[in-house]
């Protein structure tokens, strides 16, 4: 068993924000039927290179554990196929922009009249109401609007946008909290709800400390590169072979260690670093100071001495680092899955890790339509109707 057998999604997104909360509901046990415009799919289906196969990398990284089904939602029959689904179906999870739905028919207003307690949770850039909700949005917008990039990057570069999609992919795990938590009060109550989910709102609710630091002062936060505002010395330093590690130096009684841990103890009780504010107020001198320390060595070696000593520190690793390293192969956090056309593809692991429900990987990123007949089996349509839906374009 896995927490959420017997539950099934009607997955109507695309792109990187709804398909990465489908995908959580899925790893975790939810029958997740992806449902893709005929002949083109999910708009990632395209995104490349890379490819591998005739199968965009980029798709393949957030749609397993799904069942493909292609309907066109421009014909009729097609949205009383849908229909069909959201009678015997938990949650739908779309990311058009408002209103697109209703005008299909098929918007949480039309669906609980035939399924009152349907989950149904629209993910989208700005939400269903104010001034911002007909704006296109994709992550690097959603970056800019929400803040995100005003707070990383250099003090004397450019605001820098985050090495992955971060807006979309919070967005989508905010998503997969809220239907979960949707289905417990449905468990109590009977009934659903409609979710609005908007990236901007999961954006700035992710900007934490940042915005208490400016509700305190007034202020905006500004770019601190590989700093930390408050925490001195907390960033990343080069050794002398060009390689950056970590430190993360949280209290004073680190600083202790650390102190002892790069052999300048005389710095322990140095007033001007003796405490974390005296070290944030002295940051342009103990900065390079400290950079300057750590050049005599190669990073490797000051990341095993500080280790040694109970300081928190840590390589930059690329990807290759990543999915060699041991801890992360411990952990199960890479994967490998059959796929009908690729023979193996490689997967990120189940970061949740259950003692008596685990997740799994069962499905491989499917083909478009892939699932067409058996979905369409399961609701009692024969082989001859099914022919007849795709020779008329309905799938």
């Amino acid at each position: 068993m896995k927490p959420l057998d017997g539950i099934r999604v009607l997955d109507l997104t695309r792109a990187l924000a709804g398909p990465f909360c489908t995908l959580m509901l899925g790893d975790y046990g939810a029958d997740v039927i992806k449902i893709e415009i005929p002949g083109t799919g999910d708009d990632t289906r395209k995104w490349g290179p890379p490819f591998i196969g005739e199968e965009s990398a980029y798709f393949l990284s957030v749609n397993r554990n799904k069942r493909s089904i292609t309907l066109n939602f421009k014909d009729p029959k097609a949205v009383e196929i849908f229909k069909e689904l959201a009678k015997t179906s938990d949650v739908i999870v779309e990311n058009f922009t408002p209103d697109v739905m209703s005008r299909f028919g098929i918007g949480y207003d039309e669906i609980k009249e035939i399924n009152p307690q349907i989950v149904y949770c629209s993910i989208s850039g700005f939400g269903k109401d104010g001034p911002y909700r007909d704006r296109p949005a994709y992550d690097q917008i959603m970056q800019g609007v929400g803040g995100l990039m005003s707070i990383t990057g250099t003090p004397e570069g450019e605001p820098e946008k985050i090495g992955i999609a971060v807006t979309d992919i919070g967005a989508g795990m905010w998503g997969a909290f809220a239907v979960v938590t949707a289905l417990q009060h449905r468990n109590s109550s009977q009934k659903g709800q409609h979710i609005d989910l908007a990236m901007l709102d999961a954006q700035v609710a992710w900007l934490t400390y940042q915005a208490g630091y400016y509700f305190a002062t007034n202020e905006a936060p500004q770019r601190l590169g590989k700093a930390h505002p408050t925490l001195v010395p907390y960033q990343a330093f080069m050794g002398n072979d060009g390689k950056y590690f970590n430190v993360a130096v949280g209290s004073d009684r680190l600083w202790e260690r650390f102190c002892g841990g790069i052999k300048r103890p005389e710095l322990q009780n140095d007033p001007e670093y003796a405490t974390n504010g005296d070290r944030v107020r002295n940051r342009s001198t103990i900065v390079p100071m400290l950079q300057e320390h750590f050049l005599s060595r190669s990073s490797t070696e000051w990341v095993a001495d500080l280790q040694a000593v109970n300081v928190p520190a840590g390589p930059i690793n690329d990807l290759v680092d990543v999915f060699t390293d041991p801890q992360v192969l411990h952990r199960e956090m890479l994967l490998s899955i059959p796929h009908p056309t690729l023979g193996e593809v490689k997967q990120t692991g189940l970061p949740i890790k259950f003692s008596d429900t685990p997740g799994g990987i069962d499905k491989h990123p499917p083909l478009l339509g892939e699932h067409n007949s058996e979905i369409l089996r399961e609701l009692g349509y024969s082989e001859s109707d099914i022919n007849q839906l795709a020779n008329t374009s309905v799938i």
